[in-house]
């Protein structure tokens, strides 16, 4: 398998990796696994959506040789001399940073441009002129938009629904560019509903699965939007770091100047859904077994059925999804559980 070369090759000849937005769910398991594979690490994170707790869960799970290999800068993107210090010396750049979720987007639009294409552009210009040689960046299956047809394939995307799908298809469009005017090389990767440990519960914009684990295990109501059958391709984390690192190291002319969909082929309703992460839950807690979902609308800006091809990851990047959704969120469960029932009000401590 191309991502087991990868990772043999890495650590027979390490590399120097710029991971922005470490700090975050994304980011922080993407440095964990660098730093397991033995690489050198640069981290650059504003702690506006990021936690030191998670890099602090990094350097837990790793040998303290190991977290020596890691150097955090505090900075924003949107700074352009923050990303040229980030950028120096660096071989591959991981961009993760941005202002995540749809409603945030269509709440603060400014906000979301600032730094996902402003700092985006930022990154860019740091990274060319440092001479980086893979630049991997977050793009996002909300490039879809209204686009009908199933599964979702690269070459076709339809009307935009939100300011945040509007800054990552700029991405796309400022990382062609820059290839096709400076011969920069740079990969695109539009994740489709990533989930695992680290994954914030909290907020009014925190992610649907752990925003459910952390519900059902703290007794609060579990609302679900629209009717339940909205469907979408949920990732397992340890997929998405595979195909980041896989972008990385990529050599193929062919696969450079391009954006891959990251995901495992598989759609399952949000009624679905709540019935795993319940059946997960309820193992431990039986009490939760007979809890049940509140209907609510619609929210603005979603799109209805989610669901990716990925046979151009397959084809280009040798991307392979080890983890299906249920086998993820059995590797989950234990987080979610341990880091919702630590909570005041959890049932768990009861």
């Amino acid at each position: 398998m191309q991502y087991d070369s990868v990772q043999a090759q890495l650590i027979r000849a390490p590399r120097k990796w710029l991971v922005t937005g470490v700090a975050g769910f994304i980011g922080s398991n993407l440095l964990q696994k660098l730093l397991q594979l033995g690489q050198q690490v640069v981290g650059l994170d504003n702690f506006s959506t990021g936690h030191m707790h998670n890099l602090e869960d990094v350097r837990s799970c790793i040998p303290p040789e190991a977290w020596e290999r890691f150097r955090l800068i505090t900075g924003d993107i949107r700074d352009l001399e923050t990303c040229r210090a980030a950028c120096e010396g660096v071989d591959v750049v991981l961009h993760q940073a941005a202002i995540g979720s749809v409603p945030r987007s269509i709440d603060d639009p400014l906000t979301s441009h600032a730094s996902n294409l402003t700092g985006f552009l930022n990154m860019l210009v740091a990274a060319k002129d440092a001479r980086v040689e893979n630049f991997v960046y977050a793009s996002s299956s909300s490039v879809y938009g209204d686009e009908p047809e199933l599964p979702k394939r690269e070459e076709r995307i339809g009307m935009l629904l939100s300011p945040y799908a509007a800054t990552k298809l700029g991405n796309e469009i400022y990382a062609q560019v820059f290839a096709r005017a400076y011969g920069f090389r740079a990969i695109g990767l539009r994740y489709f509903n990533i989930f695992g440990p680290r994954q914030d519960p909290d907020g009014a914009y925190a992610a649907v699965i752990p925003h459910w684990f952390a519900g059902l295990i703290q007794g609060t109501d579990i609302f679900i939007n629209g009717d339940g059958e909205t469907s979408r391709d949920f990732c397992f984390i340890d997929n998405c770091v595979q195909a980041n690192l896989l972008a990385g190291c990529s050599t193929d002319p062919r696969a450079l100047d391009q954006a891959y969909n990251v995901a495992v082929e598989q759609r399952t309703t949000l009624n679905e859904l709540f019935l795993l992460i319940r059946g997960h839950v309820a193992g431990r807690f039986p009490g939760t077994a007979a809890v049940e979902p509140i209907y609510r609308d619609f929210r603005p800006g979603d799109v209805r059925h989610s669901l990716a091809d990925i046979g151009k990851a397959r084809k280009l990047l040798g991307y392979e999804p080890r983890y299906s959704l249920n086998e993820g969120l059995a590797h989950a469960a234990d987080w979610y559980l341990a880091s919702c029932a630590s909570r005041k009000g959890s049932l768990l401590a009861a």
